[in-house]
């Protein structure tokens, strides 16, 4: 009977569902989760209740599609960096740099989970946003120890290694979402970690003559 409700309103069509997802999201990120209510989401959406239950059937089901969307575009993003060959230097640029695209693009949702994640959950369905972060550390080690390996790195301390780099990932992510005015940007983060990386090579370490560091763990 619901299907067939909303059919004749022409509300089962992929736009719909968009609408409902976009206007979800852009009231949960300015509003909060416990402070939006599902009238007001379709208010936004421009629909009536049914479409919203027929596609999600509540606030929460449409709070965890847009979690489910948002890591599975950045789960994706992990594996075709698996994939890349090159240096492990231009692969770690580039993932950084396609990082911090994905976040721009995802901003709201970024700003939703990290309110939630650290703040108070507001009754939002259970979210285990660690894992995304887990998942991502693991790689920038992963490449870390490669790089090492061969040579391209100094022989130091992998974990300190990856947190440096992860940390100003995470630096210019936070800026833009809390200090917009002063944003690193791309570019920014690229120069940053430039740093960093002019600090870790094994080229630029022995160039200089300087002694070297005992093999970390």
């Amino acid at each position: 009977m619901r299907k067939k409700a909303i059919q004749s309103e022409g509300l089962i069509e992929p736009a719909v569902r968009q609408r409902l997802l976009a206007g979800a999201r852009e009231l949960f990120a300015h509003k909060g989760y416990a402070a939006t209510t599902v009238r007001e989401i379709v208010q936004a959406a421009g629909v009536t209740k049914p479409a919203l239950y027929y596609y999600f059937q509540n606030k929460e089901g449409i709070f965890l599609e847009l979690m489910r969307e948002a890591g599975a575009r950045f789960e994706s993003l992990l594996a075709e960096a698996r994939k890349e060959l090159g240096s492990v230097r231009e692969r770690t640029l580039h993932l950084a740099e396609r990082i911090y695209r994905l976040f721009l693009d995802q901003i709201e949702i970024a700003r939703i989970g990290l309110t939630i994640h650290y703040g108070p959950t507001q009754g939002a369905p259970l979210v285990d946003f660690e894992v995304l972060h887990r998942k991502f550390r693991e790689l920038i080690e992963q490449l870390v120890r490669e790089g090492i390996g061969k040579g391209e790195f100094q022989n130091r301390n992998a974990k300190e290694m990856t947190w440096a780099i992860l940390g100003a990932i995470n630096i210019a992510i936070e800026v833009q979402l809390w200090h917009p005015e002063l944003p690193i940007g791309n570019r920014g983060l690229v120069r940053i970690l430039d740093v960093i990386f002019e600090g870790i090579s094994k080229k630029d370490y022995e160039e200089k003559g300087e002694k070297k560091y005992e093999t970390g763990t």
